[in-house]
C-alpha cells in the first residue's frame, strides 16, 4: 500500500441536513415512508426505489440482493422476481424479510421487516402486462439464479423466446410474479452530527403502531 492511501478507517464525514423528531413525524408508518419517499423522488435521488431485500432460508444463511420496490400501499412493500431464484427459495422456506433503502443525498435510510406472502395471478398478470416488451422477454428467458454456462446461452434464450412470441401475446411465466412484505417494524434513521443519529420506529402491537426512539 502507498504512504499516501487513504485507510478505510479514515473515511468518515459528518451528518447534518435534517433532523427527525417522534413529536413531527406521522401517526402512521406508510404516511411516513410516502413523506419520505416522495422527498427522495423530490430530490432527484438515482433509484430511489431501491431496496436491500435480505432473507435467509431453512440453512439459516442470510442473503442479501437489491430489488425495486413496484407498489406499497398500507398493505405492504411489494416486489417482483423469478420464484425459482434464490430469494424466492429462500421465502417458501422463511416467509420472513427485511428491506432496507437507503437514501445517501438526504442522509437517511429506512429499515423495515415483516411477514412475505405471493401476489395473485391477476396481480401478477396485470404488472406484467405494464412492462416493457424486452423486459417480458427476459422474464421468460432468464432461469434466474440457476448456473449458465455463458452469456451467450442467455442471448440465445432471449432470441428463441422472442421468435416465439413474435405474433402472439406473451403472458405471466407462472414461475414470475411478485411478493408484497407485510411490515410489522419500520425505523426511520436521520443521519445527525457526531454519529448522534435519529432513529425512530414504528412497531405492530394488535392493530395499532407505537412510536419509539432508539439510541443511535
Amino acid at each position: 500500500m502507498e504512504k499516501d492511501d487513504i485507510h478505510i478507517a479514515d473515511l468518515r464525514r459528518e451528518y447534518s441536513r435534517a433532523k427527525l423528531d417522534e413529536r413531527e413525524v406521522a401517526d402512521n408508518p406508510f404516511v411516513q415512508f410516502q413523506r419520505w419517499f416522495q422527498q427522495a423522488l423530490d430530490s432527484h435521488v438515482l433509484d430511489a426505489n431501491a431496496m436491500v431485500l435480505a432473507t435467509c432460508g431453512s440453512d439459516a444463511q442470510p442473503s442479501a440482493r437489491v430489488v425495486l420496490l413496484k407498489a406499497f400501499d398500507e398493505r405492504g412493500m411489494v416486489f417482483y422476481t423469478n420464484y425459482e431464484s434464490h430469494k424466492a427459495k429462500d421465502l417458501t422456506e422463511n416467509p420472513l424479510a427485511a428491506l432496507l433503502f437507503y437514501w445517501k443525498e438526504l442522509e437517511r435510510q429506512v429499515r423495515i421487516e415483516g411477514r412475505v406472502e405471493k401476489l395473485t395471478t391477476q396481480e401478477n398478470e396485470a404488472y406484467f402486462q405494464s412492462r416493457p416488451l424486452e423486459s417480458q422477454i427476459s422474464a421468460w428467458a432468464s432461469p434466474q439464479s440457476q448456473p449458465i454456462e455463458d452469456r451467450a446461452v442467455l442471448k440465445a434464450r432471449v432470441e428463441a423466446y422472442r421468435r416465439q412470441f413474435e405474433h402472439t401475446p406473451i403472458n405471466c411465466p407462472p414461475f414470475w410474479g411478485g411478493y408484497r412484505l407485510i411490515p410489522h417494524y419500520f425505523e426511520f434513521w436521520q443521519g445527525r452530527e457526531q454519529r448522534l443519529h435519529d432513529r425512530i420506529i414504528y412497531q405492530k402491537s394488535a392493530d395499532k403502531w407505537v412510536i419509539g426512539r432508539l439510541a443511535p
